[in-house]
């Protein structure tokens, strides 16, 4: 396999890790909303009955754990994090590409960081047995794991995004660069809405 073909490889695999972080987004909004959802029954229940479901606080809790954990590998494909650019647009292209690559690394550092603590947590808490202390006693590992399987899946998400973006800026493409890990543009982010727009209108015919 040539060059050539790696760089075609490294791409094919980035597709494919946007489509599975795009069907992850899709099951951590729906535990959101199952989360709401519960939430909402719980407090007319409430207010109705006087006898509460319970466990709303608990439930919600690790549903918004979990679903951020499993969203955050598509909000960092799409270049959704939060940069300060006041200077960065008026920088030289090779400049702000090294820049761009620079902050993938400082978030893939802290990722991995982030990553290894949460999995010494789940690994306690398996280890010790711990269940919450709540009247459902939940075993702490299963949300825990299941929080830690999204924050490991980002890490896979970021290795891929920073090989492809070494390769590119040792060859000097830095369109690619840009594309892979730099700074959204006002006309990519109106592009981006727009299609997210024709999405939804798709959607609803």
């Amino acid at each position: 396999m040539n060059t050539n073909d790696r760089y075609r490889a490294l791409s094919r695999l980035l597709d494919a890790a946007t489509r599975l972080s795009r069907i992850a987004i899709w099951i951590a909004g729906s535990l959101t909303l199952a989360s709401a959802l519960y939430i909402s029954a719980d407090v007319l229940m409430r207010f109705f009955t006087s006898r509460p479901l319970g466990g709303a606080d608990e439930l919600s809790g690790y549903a918004f754990a979990i679903s951020i954990s499993w969203a955050l590998s598509f909000a960092t494909l799409q270049r959704a994090n939060i940069r300060i650019d006041a200077l960065y647009q008026y920088l030289p292209v090779r400049v702000s590409a090294v820049l761009d690559w620079i902050a993938l690394v400082v978030l893939a550092v802290f990722i991995v960081y982030w990553t290894r603590y949460a999995g010494t947590v789940a690994g306690l808490s398996w280890d010790n047995q711990s269940t919450a202390n709540t009247t459902f006693a939940t075993p702490l590992w299963i949300p825990q794991y299941l929080w830690l399987a999204g924050l490991v899946w980002l890490c896979v998400v970021l290795a891929l995004m920073l090989l492809r973006s070494t390769i590119a800026l040792v060859t000097g493409d830095f369109d690619t660069v840009k594309a892979v890990c730099g700074v959204r543009g006002t006309q990519e982010e109106a592009q981006a809405e727009a299609e997210s727009g024709r999405r939804l209108v798709q959607g609803d015919a």
